[in-house]
């Protein structure tokens, strides 16, 4: 399906030169009194590498058709990551490369939504925030303030995630999926 460059969105699936790419970031430059240019990054979902590229306002690009299905995080495993489609049961296992960055992000029995071109899987949409468990942490630094400074803490998943002073080993933290961040104390 062809749409103007202008309705490009972050994390859309373009087909760009023959291969799908997720749209990683897209700005829209009107510099002077000259026409919109919109400078789009994306990522080849094939090889991973990174592709930038300069579209005007009047360019039309190609949207992958995707189906979606909700699926369910099992297990990992040697073979793989473990999903079931909550409408049908089937199950299948994805390696790390097609996760990619998700991969940090998931819990047993959470929801996905998982993206299909052509009956293979392309994409994991992730819900905004999750709840991770904080494994290993520092202590708490005497007179530090909970605004003032942040100390690193590996969670449950393996992701590390900067926190404030106060949040300590065993305690459940929110963490924003789409950089990585804290927010809160769950």
């Amino acid at each position: 399906m062809l749409i103007n460059a202008t309705q490009i969105r972050s994390g859309m699936i373009l087909q760009y030169e023959g291969t799908l790419h997720r749209v990683m970031t897209m700005d829209h430059v009107t510099p002077g009194n000259w026409r919109a240019i919109i400078h789009v990054k994306m990522r080849n979902l094939k090889t991973g590498s990174q592709v930038e590229k300069r579209f005007s306002s009047d360019d039309k690009v190609e949207k992958a058709e995707l189906d979606q299905h909700t699926m369910q995080y099992l297990y990992s495993d040697p073979h793989g990551h473990h999903f079931m489609n909550t409408e049908t049961y089937d199950q299948m296992a994805l390696q790390d490369e097609a996760l990619g960055e998700a991969l940090p992000y998931l819990l047993p029995d959470q929801e996905v939504s998982m993206f299909f071109y052509e009956g293979n899987p392309v994409s994991v949409d992730l819900p905004t925030t999750v709840v991770l468990e904080v494994i290993e942490t520092q202590p708490q630094l005497k007179g530090a303030t909970a605004t003032a400074s942040y100390k690193p803490a590996k969670t449950n998943t393996g992701l590390v995630v900067q926190v404030p002073q106060f949040v300590d080993v065993g305690q459940k933290i929110k963490v924003d999926t789409r950089d990585g961040k804290y927010l809160e104390r769950a």
